[in-house]
């Protein structure tokens, strides 16, 4: 009589480890995910400290002694403004768009309006895309360097000094600096000499927190 197909013994002891590996880093992925959420603030610092993935210097930078405009090319930089929610305050640059020669030193301004009857604090932080562009993009003076506190219904004109380097890459004909805005009134105060990354840090801080239910 024919015996049934039996499962081979040995090949299933074999499947087992595979099987457990298997689950082992479907579990590793899930804690991977849940790990990489609160890395995010902390990501966040790391890329306003080393100015990488889009994130511009915190700190200003000085104009190479030399530095020739590169006349023969331009990039157009873009500039949009973001409020975080709850911020009483009307904040738009002077110009959307400019073309630039890499090289050449530009001005320009942000302009933010408190509409509230408090005096409040400011902070804004930076971005540029793409994020390739950014190391390439030089702030000389900014008002993201310092907090910015403003009397209630005033208005102020907040400076911009830039340059683009010379050397950025061919393929970049668009820059996008975007600034975010945040309210650091409660951080800001007692808080009389703080450099651009710790009060980038307390407004990341603060957004973090008030995005908690």
């Amino acid at each position: 009589m024919a015996k049934e197909n039996q499962p081979d013994e040995p090949s299933q002891s074999k499947n087992r480890p595979h099987k457990k590996l298997t689950l082992k880093l479907l579990a590793a992925t899930v804690a991977m995910f849940g790990f990489g959420f609160a890395l995010v603030p902390i990501y966040d610092i790391m890329c306003d400290a080393l100015g990488i993935n889009g994130k511009t210097n915190t700190v200003s930078a000085v104009q190479p002694q030399g530095m020739v405009p590169d006349t023969s090319r331009t990039v157009r930089v873009e500039f949009m403004a973001h409020i975080n929610k709850g911020m009483p305050w009307k904040f738009t640059p002077e110009k959307r768009v400019m073309d630039v020669h890499p090289g050449q030193v530009i001005q320009t301004t942000y302009i933010a309006s408190n509409e509230s009857d408090t005096a409040l604090i400011g902070q804004a932080v930076p971005s540029v895309s793409p994020g390739l562009g950014a190391s390439y993009f030089n702030k000389i003076e900014c008002f993201c360097f310092n907090q910015q506190p403003l009397d209630g219904n005033a208005q102020a004109e907040m400076p911009l000094i830039f340059y683009i380097e010379p050397d950025i890459p061919e393929s970049i004909h668009t820059l996008t600096l975007s600034y975010s805005l945040y309210n650091i009134t409660e951080e800001g105060k007692g808080a009389n000499e703080l450099d651009g990354e710790d009060l980038a840090m307390q407004a990341n801080e603060s957004s973090i927190a008030r995005s908690k239910p």
